[in-house]
């Protein structure tokens, strides 16, 4: 088959035009105050921002290994349209370095992926191609219709949230945009074209995976329909995807095909309507191909609706139908925009002084967080409920930390629905789903960690969880399968259960059948923190035997810190977690393992034969991973003074990976030992070093929207405890803030006062916290703020300084709690 080859945006540059759109007017300081103090306690909330979603930029992290999907899609929907390249990094689909070609236009994708196997990440199935005769170049046609020089680059994709487009070096214009679980493509030719040709390709998957596909194709209507199997995209298992393709012309009547068959592998198949193939390898595809009538009084523009659907190939012409049903393209893109401006609307902010770069990240990153995970309500091929059905959450372990947090402040409703289906899958299942896309289990990353993210909900949301149809005896239940019972398969749900409440950590020389021997020490941590979210949840709930229980499990982290540990060639940094063997007896990691300092240049990622402890990074980072009891930890590592060198040291010397989430919490856990400004500080020059609106903006992976909640979190100046009543506070990018919550009908707002705006660099500035005042009365601690801010509505006034010596506060609870110190009691 031919390569189709395309320009891309680079960087802001292109994209600018497409998706700034109905710019804002930034309202004056004095209005937006006066607006934003009587509006606590209602959903009112300031405007500054009139339509949210013209401030995101879909191509941030399309290249350099960001792995974003940069396509069409509603908020979590199922169907993620977009383009399609042979980039060997291209694990959204999409890449957005010129250099590589466009192989087609496919529904299904995830965002912000990468690990173990480039071609094992990606999900893209039922993919549309172009073919047409002479040799393909980049290229924008411009009014003429003459494809300029390749060698000019012109950026030539565009995007909003819920639309995409590019304009094709053969001179075709591709738009799409999407409904939950359909795609709606038009493809306008030239106005000379006299024969627009279209295939549809059934099996490819971007692994070529494909198994048992079938296809039948109308010759009449040129509806498609087929599906087949294929292979999970991060895990052991395959699914069935099915999809439905119908054709319309654009203002005149399309008609039969003019010519029409099936092609399996580079051979077509003139006039063949059905077929059915097992295959024997997974090197050859099926598909449909057409010639159509073009327009006979103008542009030739042809709309091909994309149903898909898990169950079978019938649902997805009904989803087709029921959710697109008279292609009317303006129509669904417009209502995918304004679904997505609301939503993002819902979090207002103050641009005045603020470099518009920023604000365009924050917006851009708050939309990669609604991506994943996907709403296949109604497409769960294995089981019958009436309850919602949440799938893709790709790893738990990359999202639990930040994401859910984020979608508690404005989107609690939907945060419900996810735990329901989580609660669903369990109660059918056995345990909380972890890694997981395309309803097939990946393998675990780190502990259970679907155990804090419902425990999230719950700490937050139990006085509403009966409203938001949530049984709390389900999610407690569905907790303790997590805690009490071990899989028979731990690699891909679950916990290694039966030896962490024997021994109290997992041992490096034990072996069982029921899962792979590695990341002992990293499970150990998680397990450990599962444990804490469990015990926040139980205590809720008045069980008192179980929180104290749970919480004390959660201290067993401890049990895999060796204090005898000394960081080569420093003296004074000493003690570091360390894999342990079954007798108690230390085995031993270097703490630099897994660095970028790492002599033998190891890595951590998922490898059954990587038994060093740890996964995805070094000792020295998970070393400080204590979320629950940081306060215990700086006591095993000396007090206050050494544990602020230690984060320096980290720092400093390029240990801290932004790419990875065990290190996303390190910049602001300055604030356990007194001293935030110093977090205020690292948070901000992270930003500055690693983050920006450009197709290299991120440093690493999204990872399903990880990386899009942690920055969006630096940019409000919080960070979460998840599982907790609390956020630890720093000073947010902007001179206000607000959270519109629409379950409990309240706005929050976070001012600073004296904002004089953010140094490029990250470093100094008045940006530092020298006091916290919650609806005019002064606030105990400038480290952190409660919940209740959030239930009740408040206005958190910060008043600022450019002291970055400012400590949390001056009595004994300004720091932010500890388990260890009875904070959460």
């Amino acid at each position: 088959m031919l390569l189709l080859q395309r320009a891309v945006a680079l960087g802001v540059a292109l994209g600018y035009n497409a998706w700034v759109l109905g710019a804002e007017t930034p309202a004056s300081t004095s209005a937006s105050s006066s607006a934003a103090s009587g509006a606590f306690g209602s959903s009112a909330s300031p405007v500054f921002i009139k339509d949210a979603a013209s401030r995101v930029n879909l191509f941030v992290g399309t290249t350099n290994g960001g792995h974003v999907f940069p396509g069409a899609t509603l908020p979590h929907g199922m169907v993620k349209v977009g383009m399609d390249t042979d980039s060997p990094g291209n694990h959204a689909g999409y890449d957005a370095n010129p250099i590589y070609n466009a192989t087609g236009f496919s529904q299904l994708h995830d965002d912000g992926t990468g690990g173990v196997s480039c071609s094992a990440l990606v999900v893209q199935t039922l993919a549309l191609r172009f073919m047409r005769s002479g040799k393909y170049i980049r290229g924008m046609p411009d009014v003429s219709g003459r494809a300029e020089d390749a060698t000019q680059g012109s950026p030539d994709d565009a995007a909003e949230p819920g639309y995409f487009s590019t304009n094709l070096s053969t001179d075709i214009r591709v738009e799409l945009t999407a409904t939950r679980r359909a795609a709606l493509h038009r493809y306008t030719f030239l106005k000379a074209t006299k024969t627009p040709r279209i295939v549809v390709d059934i099996t490819n998957d971007g692994q070529m995976s494909s198994t048992d596909p079938v296809m039948d194709l109308d010759p009449e209507t040129a509806r498609v329909t087929g599906g087949a199997h294929f292979e999970a995209s991060f895990g052991p298992g395959r699914y069935h995807a099915f999809t439905c393709v119908d054709f319309k012309g654009e203002g005149y009547e399309l008609g039969p095909p003019k010519e029409y068959g099936a092609w399996l592998a580079d051979f077509p198949v003139e006039q063949t309507v059905t077929i059915t193939q097992l295959y024997t390898s997974f090197t050859d595809q099926l598909g449909a191909m057409f010639t159509f009538a073009p327009n006979p009084n103008g542009t030739t523009s042809i709309l091909a609706r994309v149903g898909v659907s898990f169950i079978s190939s019938e649902q997805a012409c009904a989803n087709a139908e029921a959710e697109i049903p008279d292609f009317d393209f303006e129509g669904v893109r417009s209502a995918a925009r304004a679904e997505w401006s609301e939503l993002l609307g819902r979090v207002q902010v103050n641009p005045s002084g603020v470099d518009p770069e920023i604000v365009d990240l924050f917006y851009s990153s708050l939309y990669r967080t609604h991506i994943s995970p996907a709403d296949y309500t109604g497409e769960n091929p294995r089981w019958n409920s009436t309850e919602p059905y949440y799938d893709s959450f790709y790893c738990n372990w990359d999202t639990y930390r930040t994401l859910y947090s984020l979608m508690a402040l404005h989107d609690p409703a939907r945060f419900a629905q996810i735990v329901r289906g989580m609660l669903n899958i369990q109660q059918h299942e056995g345990w909380l789903p972890e890694c997981r896309g395309a309803t097939a289990k990946h393998y675990i990353q780190g502990g259970s960690n679907g155990d804090p993210i419902v425990a999230e909900f719950f700490v937050k949301f139990h006085e509403h969880a009966q409203e938001l149809s949530v049984d709390p005896n389900a999610l407690y239940q569905a907790l303790l399968a997590d805690a009490e019972s071990q899989p028979p398969n731990w690699d891909v749900q679950g916990r290694q259960v039966n030896i962490w409440k024997s021994l109290g950590y997992i041992p490096s020389d034990v072996w069982e059948r029921s899962g792979t021997n590695s990341k002992q020490v990293s499970r150990t941590l998680e397990y450990a923190f599962d444990d804490f979210s469990i015990s926040q949840v139980a205590k809720i709930l008045g069980r008192t035997g179980d929180a104290k229980k749970y919480a004390q499990r959660s201290e067993n982290f401890a049990n895999v810190w060796n204090p005898n540990i000394t960081f080569p060639g420093q003296t004074d940094i000493v003690g570091f977690m360390q894999p342990r063997f079954a007798n108690g007896v230390f085995n031993l990691t270097d703490p630099r393992h897994c660095s970028i300092h790492d002599p033998l240049h190891s890595t951590c990622f998922l490898n059954a034969q990587n038994h060093d402890g740890f996964y995805e990074g070094a000792p020295i980072v998970y070393s400080q991973y204590v979320p629950h009891d940081t306060t215990r930890l700086i006591k095993l590592q000396g007090g206050n003074s050494k544990f602020i060198s230690r984060l320096n040291f980290i720092f400093d010397q390029d240990y801290f990976d932004s790419t990875d989430e065990p290190s996303q919490q390190i910049p602001f856990m300055y604030h356990y030992a007194n001293r935030p400004g110093l977090s205020t500080q690292r948070s901000r020059q992270v930003i500055a070093e690693f983050y920006n609106t450009s197709v290299n903006g991120l440093p690493g992976n999204d990872d399903s929207g990880a990386m899009g909640s942690y920055v969006a979190f630096y940019l409000a100046g919080l960070y979460p405890l998840p599982a907790t009543q609390q956020f630890l506070l720093s000073s947010p990018y902007f001179p206000e803030i607000s959270f519109v919550n629409p379950v409990l009908n309240t706005t929050t707002t976070i001012r600073a006062n004296g904002f004089r705006g953010n140094p490029k660099s990250g470093t100094g500035g008045h940006v530092f916290v020298k006091s916290v005042k919650i609806n005019g009365k002064a606030w105990k601690s400038n480290c952190f703020i409660e919940w209740d801010a959030f239930t009740s509505g408040a206005l958190i006034e910060l008043e600022l300084t450019d002291d970055i010596n400012v400590p949390c506060g001056a009595s004994t609870d300004a720091l932010p709690p500890s388990l260890s110190t009875g904070g959460y009691d």
